[in-house]
């Protein structure tokens, strides 16, 4: 057996597991848009620019935890982030460059131990395929600064469906 081959394999047998257990990712590129197409925002009209830092100027700008989340994919402990019980009314924007990610009004609680979102402001999140569990997840960034928020699946409630399960150390709050 070649090592493709041994992959599939391996890959097949978590991830049929998984499915069944209800644990379902949504594919690249389904609701949320992939970073090459996120020119410009519906809800501003004005192109999302991206912004390029070296790995010394998001270490300089971040806390030590937000630049294992942010810039190394990392994912903070359930239940530590103030965020998951936050209930004012505002908007969600990623820690790493401010950019508004989540309205307040998509907030809900997942019981996962994240903050949790049924709804990303448009154009505002990129996604790409993770595979550090084997089997496919929906990964999603910021737009704008590329930062890792968390995973998008498709067991969040009504009307999408969805959920932006998201590292609260991840964000920042602010209150309308």
């Amino acid at each position: 057996m070649n090592k493709r081959t041994f992959l599939k394999v391996i890959a097949g047998t978590v991830a049929l597991p998984a499915a069944a257990l209800g644990y379902r990712s949504i594919p690249a590129g389904s609701q949320p848009q992939s970073a090459e197409a996120m020119p410009v925002s519906p809800t501003s009209g004005k192109a999302v620019v991206k912004i390029e830092l070296t790995d010394a100027e998001w270490k300089t700008r971040l806390t030590p935890v937000q630049y294992k989340v942010l810039r190394k994919s990392g994912t903070e402990p359930a239940f530590s982030s103030v965020l998951n019980d936050e209930k004012r009314e505002g908007l969600f924007a990623c820690a790493g460059c401010d950019l508004p990610l989540f309205k307040s009004a998509s907030k809900f609680d997942s019981g996962t131990g994240w903050p949790s979102f049924f709804e990303a402001i448009p154009e505002r999140v990129a996604t790409s395929t993770d595979y550090k569990l084997i089997f496919p997840r929906t990964e999603y960034h910021c737009a704008r600064c590329g930062g890792h928020q968390g995973h998008v699946f498709k067991d969040g409630p009504k009307p999408t469906g969805l959920r932006y399960c998201n590292n609260g150390v991840a964000l920042k709050f602010q209150a309308a």
